[in-house]
């Protein structure tokens, strides 16, 4: 069987709107506004997109503030191009429209729940899985409820992410409530390459972990070993 190419699936789907002349409304789950940079400056020529701040999955409350804040900034520089026209260093044209944020209070017991008893599985695995069904059920749910047309995730930006395992889960959960899920492969086309662009042009906060304290303590890892080795090849040196 052919591998789906969702970012062909979504190409299709947004030049048909644009030959009905048709601007739909979106639901888009966001983890963060270095994530969502690249995804909104393309979505929002398309579609009326509304941001769906909903991560239990970040460990700190903090942190979660905190890229919420950098997220609500970034918003409002994309509606601020919008409202004067002026797209310099852009991708977005007049076309663009004006993007709408909805925040959930943060609530990390959902997903300490829904990981619990895989706390010692690897990043990647099943854990990651339940934490990203958690998410996108809860998008879901609330698109079919505030009657969206779509929804989707900014998630498939990350190279370290399956795009095939969250296409999949978001079109089950579009299944048992009753709304399409936008397909998309956002890290395709330069899409995280562009996400680093956005992420410097706005002086965005880029944070090294995807946010459960899982994922920060494998960060915090990988970082300490890095400066053994490096601290190793420096010593060798001045031997």
């Amino acid at each position: 069987m052919n591998k789906r190419n969702y970012a062909k699936e979504l190409d299709s789907i947004t030049e048909g709107l644009q030959k009905e002349g048709r601007v739909p409304t979106l639901l888009l789950q966001c983890c963060c506004a270095p994530c969502s940079s690249a995804c909104l400056e393309r979505l929002r020529e398309d579609f009326h997109v509304t941001v769906f701040f909903y991560n239990p999955n970040i460990s700190e409350t903090l942190e979660y503030e905190k890229r919420k804040a950098e997220l609500v900034r970034l918003i409002h520089a994309y509606n601020r191009q919008v409202d004067e026209g002026s797209y310099d260093g852009m991708l977005s044209t007049k076309r663009a429209n004006r993007i709408e944020i909805r925040d959930c209070n943060y609530d990390g017991a959902v997903f300490e729940a829904a990981a619990r008893g895989m706390e010692n599985i690897p990043e990647g695995g099943e854990r990651c899985t339940r934490c990203f069904v958690l998410r996108l059920e809860k998008t879901a749910a609330e698109a079919k409820k505030q009657d969206f047309d779509y929804f989707t995730t900014t998630l498939t930006i990350s190279p370290l992410k399956d795009a095939d395992r969250l296409n999949k889960i978001g079109e089950a959960m579009g299944e048992k409530y009753g709304i399409p899920f936008l397909p998309s492969d956002f890290k395709k086309k330069d899409g995280y390459k562009r996400s680093i662009e956005l992420s410097k042009r706005f002086g965005l906060y880029r944070q090294d972990y995807c946010g459960c304290r899982f994922s920060k303590a494998e960060s915090e890892r990988r970082r300490k070993e890095r400066a053994s080795r490096e601290s190793g090849v420096t010593t060798g040196e001045k031997a």
